[in-house]
């Protein structure tokens, strides 16, 4: 896992912090959460209504200050993979979160990656930056030789695979940072999803938006 944290959009200083803590996680979600609701006092968690933001800021402060115990990086069956993402919005601009399952050819789940994106951030951005973030841990962990990417968004399929220009204003860091990832891959495709098609990386980057919109701290 890579020590190194992603770009984002504009966030508030509490989401901020969260975003943080999944740096120092890897991006892992599940393991990020449960230390925050663990460094929460009381009974309370990220999302509980009943923490404060300062509760949560000191939270948040206490855990960036300790010794955090990553996850630990499963092996794959092969140098093969499956990468799911999806990016949320709400309100298209709105709260905004990423997300990305990490999957070896025989479909065992290696990583389980979110993020909020911005608090004010449209769908497609979230798309670029889901991408971005599994490509970005797919090749700090391992050494991949062949990838497919499963994604819903064909605005990114268009750019990544089709050679389009970026449509939305603003993405176009996001798409080169995709580009040079890919070419660090020597066989990759991907395979368009409708909107009926089972995403795991749905649920994660929910998760993100709810991130994003917290605030102020």
């Amino acid at each position: 896992m890579t020590r190194d944290s992603l770009p984002v959009e504009h966030l508030s200083p509490l989401a901020a912090l969260v975003d943080e803590v999944l740096v120092e996680f890897g991006y892992e979600m599940a393991a990020a959460t449960d230390a925050i609701d663990d460094a929460v006092p009381g009974y309370g968690g990220l999302f509980d209504p009943g923490t404060t933001s300062t509760e949560l800021r000191r939270a948040l402060e206490d855990l960036l200050e300790s010794e955090l115990a990553r996850p630990p990086v499963p092996e794959p069956a092969s140098d093969a993979f499956v990468l799911y993402v999806d990016g949320s919005s709400r309100g298209n601009p709105g709260p905004a979160g990423a997300g990305a399952v990490i999957m070896d050819a025989t479909e065992e789940r290696l990583a389980r990656l979110g993020r909020p994106v911005g608090s004010r951030t449209g769908n497609n951005t979230a798309e670029y930056v889901a991408l971005r973030l599994g490509l970005s841990e797919l090749l700090a962990r391992y050494e991949p030789r062949r990838l497919e990417v499963r994604i819903d968004s064909m605005t990114v399929i268009r750019d990544v695979w089709g050679g389009d220009e970026p449509t939305e204003p603003g993405v176009e860091t996001y798409s080169e940072a995709v580009r040079a990832a890919l070419s660090d891959v020597p066989e990759h495709d991907y395979t368009h999803l409708a909107d009926s098609d089972p995403n795991p990386a749905d649920a994660l980057a929910t998760v993100g938006a709810d991130i994003a919109a917290l605030g102020p701290g």
